[in-house]
């Protein structure tokens, strides 16, 4: 049986990840190729109750509460979809992972990134992602994509968003084998082209 990869797709809010991801499933399906195509948050059915407090509840969430909830989806998502998607030799698609945590609440929200991380190796119990891109954008661009109808962390305004951003690049600095940038202030099919040639030689080669 073939062995199982997991694909993370990362970026801050506006980026078009959630668009690559579905591309990248078309394409890889259209080689042969079986994929499970998740999120986070929200890929069970605890996921989808935590998502919607994440996203949409009208109060206002401590940091240190809001990270945990991230990690309580996660642990379900690992436990649920991941380790049985991977030891049926599945792709795994996944739109945001425990590098949103690490951008979000460590480098956006100020929390200690060295705990995030601790914690996060407790909620994936050993798996991490095989690859992943993250969609590097302006963030005025990417404020621009999401439009006037935003969630609750999209709502928190451009200086919070560059932090992301920086969190990110900063993230892909430290592990450039495992996370590959994709310039995505272009057109979806050139961000698309960026993003084939990785699969190309990460994934269908092998």
């Amino acid at each position: 049986m073939r062995k199982g990869l997991f694909i993370t797709f990362e970026g801050a809010d506006g980026c078009g990840k959630t668009t690559q991801q579905g591309l990248c499933a078309k394409y890889l399906e259209e080689k042969g190729v079986e994929v499970l195509l998740s999120r986070e948050p929200g890929a069970t059915a605890l996921g989808v109750k935590l998502r919607e407090i994440l996203l949409h509840y009208p109060d206002p969430v401590a940091s240190e509460c809001e990270t945990f909830l991230y990690l309580a989806d996660r642990a379900q998502h690992i436990q649920e979809k991941i380790i049985p998607a991977l030891e049926e030799g599945k792709i795994i698609l996944c739109d945001r992972h425990t590098d949103s945590n690490i951008a979000y609440q460590g480098y956006g929200r100020g929390i200690d990134i060295d705990k995030v991380k601790y914690l996060n190796d407790i909620a994936v119990a050993g798996v991490k992602p095989d690859i992943t891109f993250v969609f590097d954008v302006d963030s005025e661009i990417a404020q621009e994509r999401v439009g006037k109808t935003k969630d609750r962390l999209e709502s928190l305004g451009i200086e919070f968003h560059k932090k992301v951003r920086n969190g990110y690049l900063e993230i892909a600095k430290n592990e450039p084998n495992r996370v590959h940038v994709i310039n995505s202030n272009l057109g979806i099919e050139e961000v698309f082209a960026q993003v084939k040639k990785v699969l190309d030689e990460k994934v269908l080669e092998k």
